[in-house]
């Protein structure tokens, strides 16, 4: 049955964004005022040397009674407030072994490999310049990349990268900061008091069974924390760390529906019966829908995003840049060695990784992107910024410790115009050309769990389109509603199949379960997608004598739809829908996924088109892939 050709198109965007995203975003944003505090740093220690060094080293005292803790500012900022950065990036260390690509565990070899190599080799390279001269001790300076300042960076040098490309340097890069913490806590501590770290020791053992037992109070853990955090610095251990372990604990999920659906029940409650109480328990309830993880991301997030890093670069990035220290800098082994072990390192060890998994692998593992991006990814990642200097200022002294600092700036300037160059070569490239550079053909993580089956499903649409869009949407959803006119519009495209599933949201749309059954009779009668598009723009009358007129007014044997709909005839057929839902782990309307991926982030007509383009690009990658494979002759 062909359909009319529909338009429309909406303005409204929804905050739908999964917390990878919101990560990506908030880090891209914040590189801006981390830039600006490092210049700010440059401009007042050129200015007032003496006024920023004794700002940073003046000392701050904590005391209970007669026992108390020492020390100077620079040192509260960089093992204090820097805890809870490193907080933050266990944090999304966890989620992507929880919900992002590493929850399939044999992806976790190519980005484990990749980081991990992508820190030997700049280390090398740092002692072979070095060779056990002045400076030497300091070859962790080299190996760890600043995350968040690197993908604030790849949105202005690479502005049209896909977001899949920041994806993969997040992945891998999570390796990074894992081990460089460790080695910040194995090699740049100080001398290990026995009694302090038994103490850490327990606390973190404590921490991790109450984690264990599903008690969910944000004041013990921060407690624990406070308890921990006093207790590694005694140790002599840097209780950074502990921000890292803290968050590594703590386990991330999607709401459940059966949770959100506790919690719309608590709201009601307290719709009928306002009272203290019962207001306290909803708010408790809405909370717990949501994991810790996702918790703590967005209240951790942008604190030290926009705060705590730009106040740690403040704090260290000074630098008297007089010509006699810049002609001593730049001939110094410490600054090679550092530029080096960053600009050529770190893109070495990155592709010469992931080439070798894909070597070794008979490419079953591959990189989730295309070798442009993976170049980029490893020419970006000689940006180091937040590890570098906290090992620099553990490691070095005095001259020594301007001139890496002064080469992790310089590292940081050259990558990113490589970057740029690695980008703009691929932009000039043929069309084809450039979404293989940039997405590559590896295998896709599928999100949807129960394949399109043309038979079963409701298709818009060529069944042989390369793009297949699928909605789970609720007929009285007003954010469904106000979708539409972005799906009518899409729908233009004549290379999409469009996929509707039912998901009704009973406890907060009381007809949604009978429009379903409602288009469901329709569908019998040959009629769903007018039914369909009919009962989402009727979204405020969805009672059975509406549909009933709808019925009507559509020319339905109107007998025949009211018996099927009091009987329930295709309640069974919306259940089927509602159990994929679940399988693939929505909760919520609208929810799109898009060649069996789920699509995060806002759904207005770019965002979509963005995606689907992606898609196709991708799909027209494996279809001339599949292709160009020999095909076995029969024998004669």
């Amino acid at each position: 049955m062909s359909e009319p050709t529909l338009r429309g198109v909406t303005q409204w965007t929804r905050g739908m964004t999964a917390p990878v995203r919101a990560y990506l975003r908030t880090e891209s944003g914040s590189a801006g005022v981390l830039l600006a505090a490092v210049v700010a740093a440059l401009i007042w220690s050129n200015l007032d040397a003496a006024s920023y060094a004794s700002a940073w080293e003046a000392k701050l005292s904590l005391r209970l009674g007669d026992v108390g803790v020492v020390r100077d500012v620079r040192t509260w900022v960089n093992s204090g407030l820097m805890t809870l950065f490193f907080f933050v990036v266990g944090l999304e260390a966890r989620r992507e072994f929880d919900l992002g690509d590493l929850r399939e565990r044999r992806r976790f070899l190519l980005p484990a490999t990749a980081g991990t190599l992508g820190m030997i080799v700049p280390v090398a390279l740092y002692l072979v310049i070095t060779h056990g001269g002045a400076g030497s001790s300091g070859w962790g300076i080299a190996m760890s990349t600043d995350t968040a300042l690197a993908l604030g960076l790849l949105a202005v040098v690479g502005r049209d990268v896909p977001d899949r490309v920041r994806i993969f340097l997040l992945t891998v890069f999570v390796v990074d900061d894992v081990i460089a913490l460790i080695v910040v806590t194995v090699v740049y501590s100080d001398p290990i008091q026995v009694g302090p770290l038994l103490t850490a020791l327990v606390v973190v053992g404590v921490i991790f069974a109450v984690r264990a037992s599903g008690l969910r109070s944000g004041v013990t853990f921060a407690v624990l924390g406070v308890v921990g955090w006093f207790a590694l610095l005694g140790s002599g251990i840097d209780p950074i760390v502990l921000g890292l372990i803290m968050g590594l604990a703590t386990t991330d999920y999607t709401p459940s529906r059966s949770d959100l659906e506790n919690a719309s029940g608590l709201f009601r409650l307290f719709r009928e019966q306002p009272t203290a109480e019962l207001a306290r328990s909803a708010s408790t309830g809405l909370t717990q829908t949501l994991s810790p993880n996702a918790r703590s991301q967005d209240l951790y997030l942008p604190w030290t995003s926009y705060v705590i890093v730009p106040l740690f670069a403040l704090a260290n990035a000074g630098l008297v840049l007089d010509g006699a220290f810049l002609r001593d800098a730049i001939a110094s082994p410490i600054t090679l060695g550092i530029v080096v072990g960053y600009v050529l390192g770190k893109p070495l060890g990155v592709v010469a990784a992931s080439w070798f998994i894909e070597r070794v692998s008979s490419r079953r593992l591959r990189p989730d992107v295309g070798w442009a991006a993976v170049a980029g990814s490893g020419t970006i990642a000689g940006i180091g910024f937040t590890v570098s200097f906290v090992i620099a200022a553990r490691a070095l002294s005095g001259r020594e410790l301007d001139e890496a600092k002064f080469g992790v700036l310089a590292a940081g300037v050259i990558a990113a115009a490589l970057t740029w160059v690695v980008y703009s070569i691929t932009s000039r490239l043929p069309a084809a050309r450039r979404a293989r550079a940039l997405l590559g053909d590896a295998d896709q993580l599928v999100d949807l769990e129960a394949p399109v089956e043309p038979e079963h499903d409701h298709v818009r649409g060529p069944a042989e389109a390369s793009v297949t869009l699928v909605e789970y949407g609720d007929l009285q959803c007003p954010f469904c509603g106000q979708a539409e006119p972005v799906v009518r519009e899409l729908l233009d495209d004549l290379d999409l199949r469009y996929v509707w599933r039912h998901l009704p949201l009973t406890d907060v749309h009381p007809q949604a379960q009978l429009a379903a059954e409602a288009s469901e009779a329709a569908h019998a009668q040959g009629r769903f997608w007018e039914m369909h598009d009919l009962l989402l723009t009727r979204q405020e009358h969805l009672k059975t004598a509406d549909l009933l007129g709808y019925a009507k007014d559509l020319g339905l044997d109107t007998d025949r739809f009211l018996e099927d709909l009091m009987s329930h005839r295709f309640a069974a057929r919306v259940a089927r829908d509602v159990d994929s839902a679940d399988l693939s782990g929505v909760s919520g309307t609208p929810t799109f996924f898009v060649n069996g991926q789920r699509h995060y982030g806002a759904y207005d007509i770019h965002s979509l088109k963005s995606a689907i383009t992606i898609a196709r690009a991708r799909a027209r990658i494996r279809a001339g892939a599949e292709a160009s494979q020999p095909v076995d002759q029969p024998s004669s």
